[in-house]
C-alpha cells in the first residue's frame, strides 16, 4: 500500500516553538535549539555542517534544515524513551487533518461532476476540431538526428524522398506505406497513427498542418525539426472512439472549472497582494510558520491562513516538488495558486455541509500506518523502547541514551554512512502537540558562521595536502566556471533531503 503520509514530506518540519523556550534560547545563544531533554549546541551544529562527508554547502539556509532535522530526531527519542506510541486519537486526527480534507474533496467533487452535462464530441465538434482536439497518422522522412535539422544537402535530400513517398500515398495504403518508409520508431506498430492530441502536445509546426486538413485528407510534405512529414487528418469515423472520450475529459475540465470560478466568486473570494510574499517566506523556514495565522485571502467562507496553507501543501505528492518551487516561482503564478487552495478551503466546508465524510476503515488504516511508521523511525534510530529497556532503567536513563542514538544517527547521515530518514508531518505535529521544542534565530546564525569557517580550514588542509605536480590533476584548472567532479553543487542546495521511514507493506511526431 502507498503510504498517504508521504505526501509532501520535507527534512525541514514544522516546529511549535513555545514562548518560554523561545525566551531561553534567545538568553543562551550557544544553544541552537532544544527538544525534549536536550540541546543542540552552536559548535556541535557548526561542526556537523561544516565537517558534512555528503555534499552539503555552508549556508544558514541549510543549518537551519539541520537544526530541525536534530529536533525532529530528539522528539521522536524522546517520545520513545516515554514509552509514548503517538497514537493519541485525538491529537493524531487533529495531525491528520489536511490529508483527511483532501480526500473528502476528492469525493465532493466526484459527485459535483456526476451532475455536469458533457457532450460526448459530435461529428460536427471533431470537424471543427472544437477544445483543440485533432486526430492524425504521419509518415516521417527523418532527419538523422530527430530533433536536429540536418545540412542543406540533407535536408534537400530527404524532401526528394518524402515527395517521391507522397506521390503514392492513399488512405488506402497510408498505414502500409507508413511501415515500409516512416523512420519514427512505432511506426511499425502504429501504421503511423498518432491518436488523437491537443495543442502543445506536438510541436506547432505539425501541430498547424494538421488543422488546415479536412478530415481524410492528406498533406503534402510538411517541414519540422524532426523532418519531412505527409500527414493525414484521420477521418471522424477512424478516431470517434478514441475522440468521444478525449472530448468529454477537456467537457469535464471546462464544467469543473467553470463550477470552481463560481465558487469564488459566489464567496467573494480575495487574495491579498502581499500573499505571494508571505508563502515565499513561510515555506523556507517551515518551524517558524507551521501555526502562523497570518491571512492569505478572505472569503465569506472564512480566511485561508498560512497554516491552512502549508497544511494543504502537504497534501501534494512529494514528486511534484511544491514547497521547493515556491520560492522560485513568479508572483503572477502563485496568486491563482493561493486562490486555488483557498477554493478548495471553501470546497471542504460545501463538503461537511453535504455530510461527505471518510469512512471510518480509511481512517482505521491511517492510524495503523502511521503507527508502523513510528515503529520504523525507532527501530532506524535505535530507539525503539524495547532496545531501550534492555540497556537503561530509569526514564532518565532512557532518555540519554534515546538522545545519545538519535545524535549517533544523525553523525553517521553527515558521515555519509546511512540514509536519512525523517518523520513525516502528521507525525512532527503529533510530536510537536505534545512536546515543547525551540529553535534559536541567534544561534542558527552562530553555527552557520562557525561552520564556514570549519570548512574553509578543512578545505586548506585538503588544497595543503595536494601533491605538487607538472601535470594538472583532474578537476584542476580547465575553462573558467567548471565544476570538478565530486565538487559540492552551487550555493544554496540543501543537504540531501531525509526520506520518510518506510511503511510496510507527449509524444513529439
Amino acid at each position: 500500500m502507498r503510504s498517504r503520509f508521504l505526501i509532501g514530506v520535507a527534512a525541514c518540519s514544522a516546529l511549535a516553538a513555545c514562548g518560554g523556550l523561545k525566551d531561553a534560547l534567545t538568553a543562551h545563544v550557544d544553544v541552537v535549539a532544544r527538544a525534549g531533554s536536550q540541546e543542540l549546541s552552536v559548535t556541535r551544529l557548526g561542526d556537523l555542517l561544516g565537517n558534512a562527508k555528503i555534499p552539503v554547502p555552508v549556508t544558514r539556509e541549510n543549518a537551519a534544515i539541520l537544526a530541525d532535522i536534530w529536533t525532529g530526531y530528539q522528539q521522536v527519542a524522546y517520545a520513545a524513551a516515554h514509552g509514548d506510541s503517538l497514537n493519541d486519537k485525538k491529537v493524531v486526527d487533529q495531525a491528520i487533518a489536511p490529508i483527511l480534507n483532501a480526500q473528502k474533496l476528492q469525493k465532493f467533487m466526484d459527485s459535483v461532476s456526476k451532475t455536469f452535462k458533457v457532450d460526448s464530441g459530435s461529428e460536427a465538434a471533431y470537424n471543427q476540431a472544437s477544445g483543440g482536439l485533432v486526430a492524425a497518422r504521419h509518415i516521417l522522412i527523418g532527419y538523422k538526428n530527430p530533433g536536429v535539422p540536418g545540412s542543406a544537402a540533407e535536408k534537400d535530400s530527404l524532401k526528394k524522398k518524402a515527395d517521391q513517398v507522397r506521390a503514392q500515398v492513399t488512405a488506402a495504403n497510408f498505414a502500409d506505406m507508413a511501415k515500409k518508409y516512416s523512420s519514427e520508431p512505432a511506426a511499425q506498430q502504429s501504421g503511423g497513427s498518432l491518436g488523437v492530441f491537443g495543442k502543445g502536445e506536438m510541436i506547432d509546426p505539425f501541430y498547424n498542418a494538421v488543422l488546415t486538413l479536412k478530415p481524410g485528407e492528406i498533406s503534402q510534405p510538411v517541414e519540422t525539426s524532426y523532418g519531412w512529414h505527409i500527414i493525414q487528418r484521420l477521418p471522424y469515423a477512424d478516431a470517434q472512439k478514441d475522440f468521444a472520450a478525449r472530448y468529454s475529459q477537456s467537457a469535464v475540465r471546462i464544467a469543473d472549472s467553470t463550477y470552481l470560478a463560481s465558487v469564488a466568486s459566489s464567496a467573494n473570494l480575495e487574495v491579498k497582494d502581499n500573499a505571494p510574499a508571505t508563502i515565499k517566506d513561510a515555506v523556507k523556514d517551515l518551524a517558524k510558520h507551521r501555526t502562523d495565522r497570518s491571512t492569505l485571502a478572505t472569503s465569506k467562507g472564512g480566511d485561508l491562513t498560512v497554516a491552512d496553507f502549508l497544511g494543504w501543501l502537504e497534501t501534494f505528492p512529494p514528486q511534484q516538488q511544491i514547497m521547493q518551487r515556491i520560492p522560485q516561482a513568479p508572483d503572477s503564478l502563485l496568486k491563482p495558486f493561493v486562490k486555488q487552495i483557498a477554493v478548495n478551503q471553501l470546497l471542504v466546508k460545501k463538503a461537511d455541509s453535504a455530510h461527505i465524510t471518510v469512512p471510518e476503515t480509511e481512517k482505521q488504516s491511517m492510524y495503523t500506518e502511521l503507527q508502523q511508521i513510528v515503529t520504523n523511525l525507532w527501530q532506524a534510530l535505535g530507539v525503539d523502547p524495547k532496545q531501550l529497556a534492555d540497556s537503561a532503567k530509569s526514564t532518565a536513563e532512557k532518555e540519554r541514551l534515546a538522545a545519545s542514538r538519535a545524535d549517533s544517527y544523525l553523525d553517521r547521515f553527515m558521515a555519509g554512512q546511512v540514509q536519512p530518514v525523517s518523520p513525516p508531518s502528521p507525525i512532527r505535529k503529533i510530536l510537536e502537540s505534545k512536546y515543547e521544542s525551540s529553535i534559536n534565530a541567534a544561534g542558527i546564525d552562530r553555527a552557520f558562521e562557525r561552520a564556514q569557517k570549519v570548512r574553509a580550514t578543512a578545505d586548506s588542509a585538503r588544497a595543503a595536502n595536494q601533491p605538487k605536480s607538472q601535470v594538472p590533476l583532474p578537476g584542476m584548472g580547465g575553462p573558467p566556471g567548471a565544476q570538478p567532479p565530486g565538487a559540492e553543487p552551487p550555493a544554496g542546495q540543501p543537504p540531501a533531503q531525509p526520506q520518510p521511514a518506510p511503511a510496510p507493506g507527449k509524444k513529439k511526431p
